[in-house]
């Protein structure tokens, strides 16, 4: 979504927050890909994926690599050679050397992955297409805008008061306080999802590592997390703008207002996929747990991560998107 009026497209996305996409995006892939392989094998409703915060890290450096590469496609005089051999080698290459990087197990030795096979080149060489003539042609299009400081009234008090009181924030809003610039409403959904991946691969890998001490090097969620995730993040963004830009809460104001709805969302989704048998978690084993579908245990969590998801809509609103002209 590109900006209106006089507003200059902006600049490319940082460097940090491109390796910030593209790990949690290729974290999204890796479970998406195991879960389909898993289910194939076994029809379990739970769909169950894998990754690890290690593979988060190699997503985030080939693709950047593979970025630099895309970028030079207007110097190769045969776009079909660049398209369909030049960049697929490259990536395949590169997912190749990844999958054979060695990580030291818990008993000292090192363990590595074996050689690919004839259908996982094939398969990375379709992915290859996809990040090629899909994902980065658009990803790049993607502009940030940085803030403007706010100059200050004369004779102010202070930065963020005015007559003793706490300012509302400002900037760019729309219809209910919310800002007017940012991604659409679909991208976020996506973001929100894919973001729910990382956050349980994440947490689910130290649990096991430090929690359970079973030197596993894979965390796991399920497929019905994107949507559990995308759509809960996606509901408490639209209390955020509508609380913080609107109302003027502060955040420890907000936060409680965050954290009971989502566990009510976390009570219902879960009340739903267990009668499908579909429901991938129980914390039965937990004290302060109601019904094994929710536990008081989880409740730090839960509050780091609703101020965190207010420093994520902060950044997305000055992301938009600029169509290719």
């Amino acid at each position: 979504m590109a900006g209106g009026g006089a507003d200059s497209p902006g600049p490319a996305l940082p460097a940090w927050m491109r390796l910030y996409f593209y790990g949690m995006h290729g974290v999204a892939l890796d479970v998406l890909l195991s879960s389909a392989r898993r289910f194939a094998r076994s029809a379990d409703p739970r769909m169950l994926g894998f990754s690890s915060p290690y593979r988060c890290l190699l997503h985030s450096l080939t693709q950047l690599a593979l970025e630099r590469l895309y970028l030079q496609r207007p110097r190769c005089p045969s776009a079909f050679a660049f398209n369909f051999v030049l960049f697929p080698s490259a990536h395949v290459a590169l997912q190749a050397l990844a999958g054979q990087a060695r990580l030291p197990g818990r008993g000292g030795g090192p363990r590595g992955a074996a050689a690919p096979g004839a259908l996982e080149l094939a398969l990375q060489y379709v992915l290859a297409l996809y990040h090629g003539q899909v994902f980065l042609g658009r990803f790049l299009r993607l502009r940030y805008r940085r803030p403007r400081p706010q100059p200050a009234a004369p004779g102010a008090r202070g930065l963020g008061t005015a007559g003793g009181r706490r300012r509302r924030p400002r900037g760019p809003r729309g219809a209910g306080g919310a800002p007017s610039h940012g991604l659409p409403d679909l991208l976020r959904f996506l973001f929100f999802g894919m973001h729910g991946f990382l956050d349980e691969i994440f947490f689910t890998f130290f649990f096991n590592v430090l929690g359970k001490g079973d030197g596993s090097t894979n965390g796991h969620t399920s497929l019905w997390s994107f949507l559990m995730y995308g759509s809960c993040s996606f509901v408490v963004e639209k209390l955020y703008f509508h609380l913080h830009y609107s109302r003027g809460w502060g955040t420890w104001k907000r936060v409680p207002i965050y954290v009971i709805f989502i566990y009510a969302w976390e009570l219902s989704w879960g009340l739903g996929l267990r009668k499908c048998g579909a429901c991938s978690w129980d914390y039965s084993h937990y004290p302060l747990n109601f019904m094994g579908l929710i536990t008081l245990m989880y409740l730090p969590g839960w509050v780091f991560l609703s101020v965190y998801q207010d420093l994520l809509s902060n950044v997305l609103w000055r992301v938009h998107y600029v169509p290719a002209s």
